[in-house]
């Protein structure tokens, strides 16, 4: 593990996944008994090829996929086998790659659906992620639909913050964005994890993951193929090989 300020190294782990197994269908098994772990205030790359199941590792922690067998614990508590919304109500927030906003309501009316689980600490919700993202604050009754692809971005990672999560997860976050933006967004991400929340994030672009990363897994056909310090991974020869273009 990274050592990084403030950060015990001999704790707990915010999150542990063990010897998961999983899949979306009787005999479709997509995880074949993957086991990750992320610290408060530590960002977690997943990366690998199509189809490794990165994504599907996200549900099972969020609850959206149930596991065949394997454990998840948050905390110390176990996780696997919850609703979304007990997974939600202990602290962690999911932020698909598609399908992230209501395109037809605004930026204030998106960050109140995010915060419906706690409607008394609506108001300071709001006005924490106002802070983290002023881009939003601007114009808070603006449609979503009439959002850039960074800004609807920043607005489905406001949406998540709105329960003040412990844990965040992300679906590639920088999909279909400019570089530029999405350089704006890595500095927001990282920004959330020195305010220590743990993250653990699948991004399409496994360089850029690497550079804002402190650790990585990387998953091929729906297993452990390696794990460790991001920038030792990144400079692998083979992984650069294989999976970072050169």
């Amino acid at each position: 593990m990274v050592e990084r300020a403030g950060r015990d190294l001999n704790a707990a782990p915010l999150l542990a996944a063990a010897d998961l197994v999983a899949g979306y269908g009787a005999q479709d098994e997509i995880l074949k008994g993957v086991s990750i772990e992320a610290a408060a205030g530590e960002l977690v790359a997943l990366i690998g090829p199509n189809g490794a199941g990165k994504s599907t590792l996200l549900k099972a922690i969020a609850g959206l996929v149930r596991p065949r067998s394997g454990v998840i614990r948050l905390k110390g508590e176990p996780l696997a086998g919850l609703a979304p919304r007990e997974v939600s109500r202990r602290g962690v927030a999911f932020v698909p790659q598609e399908g992230n906003v209501f395109p037809s309501l605004t930026i204030r009316e998106n960050l109140e659906i995010g915060g419906w689980l706690d409607r008394a600490a609506l108001r300071r919700g709001i006005a924490r992620v106002y802070q983290r993202f002023p881009e939003l604050a601007r114009r808070p009754g603006l449609p979503a639909r009439a959002l850039s692809g960074g800004q609807r971005q920043m607005l489905a990672m406001g949406m998540a913050l709105m329960v003040a999560p412990v844990l965040l997860l992300l679906d590639e976050p920088s999909a279909g964005l400019s570089p530029i933006a999405a350089d704006g967004l890595f500095d927001a991400i990282r920004a959330i994890r020195d305010d220590g929340v743990g993250i653990v994030m699948v991004e399409q672009n496994a360089a850029a993951a690497l550079e804002v990363a402190d650790r990585a897994y990387l998953l091929v056909d729906g297993e452990n193929r390696r794990s460790g310090r991001a920038a030792d991974i990144a400079a692998d020869p083979e992984i650069r090989r294989l999976f970072l273009g050169g």
